[in-house]
């Protein structure tokens, strides 16, 4: 997986993941033994705000914000769906694979979480959160709980924590633009 070869998702489908704590992400406290890091973003306020903001969110803008091409096996709403998202160009790119472990498509709280597949340069999970309060308040919320998993990964060290730290930013500022229509 990664460089010079492309990955499709449906080879993905029955991998294990690469972590033990599947879902930790929907628990209130991250799991011990990982870089966590969960950012809220109040976006604005009313009904227009959040529906455009939940669509951002299972629409992967998040991922295409950072130029990553996104290939799924099927949508963000579905837990077992398989993404492959990849980093450069079709055939020198990095593929980057990840599997849907849980969705919240009703209610006041809604987004998706996902999970590290061999391949991936980290090991954990991700969660995209979209609420709307009673007074109509919205947030957008980036749960994290990673470790790096690859001997790249681990080699970069600093740098690969930087590359994820300006990712959450292009990330938010995703949702700051989806919230603004």
């Amino acid at each position: 997986m990664g460089l010079l070869r492309a990955v499709t998702p449906a080879d993905l489908t029955d991998v294990p993941f690469t972590y033990a704590e599947i879902g930790a992400t929907a628990e209130p406290d991250l799991p011990a033994g990982y870089r966590h890091s969960e950012h809220v973003l109040p976006v604005g306020s009313g009904r227009a705000v959040f529906d455009r903001c939940v669509a951002a969110v299972f629409g992967w803008r998040a991922q295409h914000s950072v130029g990553l091409r996104v290939r799924a096996t099927g949508p963000a709403t579905e837990p077992g769906t398989v993404v492959v998202l990849t980093a450069g160009l079709d055939r020198l790119g990095f593929d980057i694979p990840c599997r849907v472990v849980w969705a919240r498509t009703e209610g006041d709280e809604r987004g998706f979480a996902y999970g590290t597949l061999p391949g991936h340069p980290e090991s954990g999970e991700e969660a995209f959160l979209v609420r709307i309060s009673p007074t109509g308040e919205v947030t957008v919320t980036l749960r994290v709980f990673s470790r790096l998993a690859s001997p790249a990964a681990r080699l970069a060290g600093p740098f690969a924590w930087g590359m994820q730290s300006l990712a959450t930013k292009r990330y938010l500022a995703a949702f700051r633009g989806a919230a603004r229509g």
